[in-house]
């Protein structure tokens, strides 16, 4: 029962906002201190966890991949891309929304960054739908959901840090994950084309619009799709690792920078140092993390808990109903990293003691940990949305707009749930 104290005080620690690498370095050391039969000696292991985290290969991958999302960031693909594509549906009741989820999936697959993608496209895309009489908490909705599609179409950062909590191919993940993304993309079209059509005034059709070329789309549409085929085909194709197509990708993001004449000095500098404290911030709570799970395991922790599921429940659809419940209640309230790094290790033995297949379990992992970017009071779309959007919309039109979305997400969750074969197609 030590152990489960130990993890609801790290809980309740992030919940009064210590930063999480501290809290879960600060509980582990004070249980180490304060019970006898630990000492420090239960850390002496840790170094070398630490040697093995610097030296994986797979963990590579995240900065290589945030330095490509950035640079694209800067690059001035969003807007170009974002007004091509509206023009595509003129005329269209929601075709300025549905524009929005595909550019939305677009920049998922080329960039992977939630926060870019939100920001993007509140700066962008919120005051041309208001500006075209869309409802407010619709418009934010679309725009904070679309947004958050990088967490599950690949390249995802959640995805390769799975991957390495659960020790499953990262490319596997990637390729498992395609149709289940595509299919929140699809749910998100239908309901925004539905809810025109229930509801024509609030997302009425753009009646005005400069007209664009078919050569202007395809210039602006093409860029973007040849990075995103380059990466993910030659991960799906067998031909390079994710850490030597991330690579590939951040040359790729710096030659379509240059040709859009995006690329610059202050650009490069920002991709770094933007690139150095996000995964600074990733490492320092995945160490922190280890130092917990050290000396929770030595307390009996994990033990317990493949006890009282495999052997108390005994019942594997409980199982995952259980786990899925929990991550998304967490979501709420703590990230998606410290859930990644703290409760999915927790879960992989019960997975493996049930039979469960790893890549499945892992999709349906990050299919809800994305709902952990929309969910009140923390989910970190809104924040991004409400800081872009400023007065432009209310904090309760947010809200408001973001539940149907959520309620889809759910809705793709229990597809796959109860269609495994979404992330088996291409496997």
């Amino acid at each position: 029962m030590i152990a489960l104290v130990m993890f609801v005080v790290a809980l309740a620690l992030l919940l009064f906002g210590i930063p999480v690498a501290f809290a879960f370095g600060g509980v582990s050391m004070m249980f180490a201190f304060v019970i006898p039969e630990l000492g420090f000696e239960v850390f002496n292991i840790l170094p070398f966890r630490i040697y093995g985290i610097m030296t994986n290969t797979t963990l590579m991958a995240v900065p290589l991949f945030i330095m490509m999302g950035l640079i694209l960031e800067r690059s001035g693909m969003a807007e170009r891309l974002l007004m091509s594509m509206s023009s595509m549906f003129k005329g269209v009741r929601g075709g300025l929304g549905v524009s929005v989820v595909l550019v939305g999936a677009i920049l998922a697959a080329s960039t992977g960054i939630v926060s870019a993608s939100v920001v993007m496209m509140s700066v962008i895309a919120l005051p041309l739908m208001i500006n075209a009489g869309y409802d407010k908490s619709l418009a934010s909705g679309t725009i904070a959901a679309s947004g958050t599609l990088g967490q599950i179409i690949p390249p995802s950062i959640i995805l390769i840090v799975l991957g390495d909590v659960m020790s499953v191919s990262v490319g596997d993940l990637f390729v498992g994950a395609v149709l289940p993304g595509l299919t929140l993309v699809s749910l998100y079209i239908t309901y925004i084309l539905i809810r025109a059509y229930l509801k024509p005034n609030d997302a009425p059709a753009i009646i005005t619009q400069e007209e664009v070329s078919i050569w202007d789309l395809v210039k602006a549409i093409i860029p973007p799709l040849l990075l995103m085929v380059s990466v993910l085909g030659s991960i799906f194709a067998g031909i390079a690792s994710p850490t030597e197509s991330a690579a590939f990708g951040v040359v790729g993001g710096v030659i379509l920078s240059s040709i859009n004449k995006t690329l610059s000095v202050e650009m490069i500098k920002y991709a770094l140092f933007g690139t150095m404290k996000l995964t600074g911030m990733i490492f320092m709570i995945l160490i922190g993390a280890t130092a917990f799970s050290l000396v929770f395991n030595e307390l009996g922790g994990s033990d317990l808990i493949l006890e009282f599921f495999s052997e108390d429940i005994g019942d594997v659809w409980i199982f995952i109903a259980v786990a899925m419940l929990s991550i998304f209640i967490l979501g709420f309230f703590i990230d998606f990293i410290e859930i990644s790094f703290i409760i999915v290790p927790i879960l992989v033995p019960v997975m493996s003691a049930f039979g469960i297949d790893p890549i499945w379990f892992a999709v349906l992992i990050a299919m809800n940990l994305q709902a952990s970017f929309l969910t009140p009071p923390f989910g970190l779309s809104l924040f991004f949305l409400k800081g872009a959007a400023r007065d432009s919309v209310t904090t309760m039109e947010i809200y408001k707009g973001i539940i149907p979305f959520i309620l889809l997400q759910l809705l793709g969750l229990g597809l796959v749930l109860l269609f495994p074969n979404l992330v088996f197609a291409f496997l």
